[in-house]
């Protein structure tokens, strides 16, 4: 079997309608190993694809995934090899267009799915089956800042193959805030506002039931656990810091999660974030993004029309231009879908919105030969079945020059764009 992404072999996509940076063109592209050689070239080529009634866009880039999940614990307290989950994952991701993917990696104090040992286990798998792997799967370590014991592991990563992105989250402190603090403006965790709730209020055990579930342990022992990490609280901010500096020395990208004020925004901004995940108000997207930071949003959320949380709209975002990148968040999905609603909601042109799922997100993470098509980028492409009025569908994905997922629909006329 001829290597197509081997330097010297040609790919030549033919006649597809391809969205480039300043709109939209019917065209040729032509890739040459794993790069993209040429646009508009007809010359002949070792390989070439009919894209005639498709559309040609850069592949997806997921900065925030934690689909993978479910692979790993498919029912609750039912672990799956770390291996298998992961090779399932990435045959999910090149499915629904997605070349270069960050897992978002959880590193808790909770035992169970998310605990520290166990992210560590996956580490350590993806380090070994990346060679496999049919797309680019990255990580996105994803902290828990109460979690004193992921420190050394983040620590261990940071020098690592992977490279990972670090996301600071603190959902002890959105567990604790005040019954009367909404999660949507609570205050900064860390400053002089902050309020915690009793650990003897009944209605606390009612909040963490959830987390409780997925920890695998009943509620009171999870309470147990939670009033433990609770004193560590005047030591977290000097972890935070320890992390970031890690982070700034390897030139990690970084990002603050479900940020509520902007007091919380700025310090992490000033420890080298300048990475706005999934702000919850509207008020401190346009805050974070007239600061120059980036503002990454769900995809879910532009697909559904709202929120799961009651928190910004990622469409009403996109449209005011505060939204540089939609993450799929616990839908691989939902990128596309949200995509395509958007699209048929008139947010935006077209090409904008293919940006939040490509160029945008793969600029936030500083990753510059990826997320457009031009020459000399890598060649990470998805062929799109989109007619006019209809759902779109991915028949195609290359990633790196390879060809990582192909479907041919059955019995079914081509659509156009």
């Amino acid at each position: 079997m001829k290597d197509l992404s081997a330097p010297g072999m040609t790919t030549a996509i033919r006649g597809a309608s391809v969205i480039l940076e300043d709109g939209l063109a019917e065209t040729d592209v032509t890739l040459a190993g794993d790069r993209i050689a040429a646009i508009g070239d007809s010359a002949p080529a070792d390989r070439e694809i009919d894209g005639r009634g498709l559309v040609l866009a850069p592949a997806m880039v997921d900065v925030h995934g934690d689909a993978f999940e479910r692979q790993v614990m498919p029912r609750p307290g039912v672990y799956f090899p770390q291996a298998q989950a992961l090779m399932e994952t990435d045959r999910q991701l090149a499915a629904n267009g997605i070349a270069t993917a960050y897992h978002a990696l959880t590193l808790s104090w909770e035992p169970g799915l998310r605990a520290t040992a166990r992210g560590e286990e996956m580490i350590a798998a993806l380090e070994g089956l990346a060679p496999r792997l049919s797309v680019e799967n990255r990580l996105q370590l994803r902290w828990e800042t109460f979690a004193f014991e992921a420190v050394p592991v983040i620590e261990r990563a940071l020098t690592g193959p992977l490279l990972p992105a670090i996301a600071f989250n603190d959902h002890v402190s959105m567990q604790m805030r005040d019954f009367d603090m909404p999660l949507q403006t609570r205050p900064f965790e860390h400053g002089p506002d902050y309020r915690a709730a009793h650990f003897d209020d009944p209605r606390l055990t009612a909040r963490i039931a959830g987390s409780a579930r997925r920890a695998g342990i009943e509620a009171g022992e999870y309470l147990y656990r939670l009033r433990q990490v609770w004193d560590r609280r005047e030591e977290v901010v000097a972890m935070i810091r320890r992390i970031a500096a890690a982070g700034r020395s390897v030139r990690a990208p970084m990002l603050s999660h479900d940020d509520s004020q902007l007091a919380g925004r700025r310090f992490f901004r000033q420890l080298g974030s300048r990475i706005s995940e999934f702000p919850m108000t509207p008020a401190l997207a346009e805050a974070a993004h007239r600061e120059g930071d980036a503002v990454i949003l769900g995809a879910p959320n532009a697909m559904r029309g709202r929120s799961h949380l009651g928190s910004v709209s990622a469409g009403d975002m996109v449209e005011a231009g505060l939204c540089d990148a939609l993450a799929s968040d616990y839908s691989y999905p939902a990128m596309l879908a949200a995509v395509a609603r958007l699209d048929a909601e008139k947010r935006a042109d077209r090409a904008a919105l293919w940006a939040l799922v490509s160029s945008g997100p793969a600029a936030a993470m500083g990753l510059e030969d990826r997320g457009r098509i031009a020459p000399g980028l890598r060649a990470d492409l998805v062929l799109v079945d989109w007619p006019a009025g209809g759902d779109p569908a991915i028949r195609c994905t290359i990633a790196g020059g390879r060809t990582a997922y192909l479907s041919e629909p059955r019995g079914q006329v081509r659509g156009s764009a």
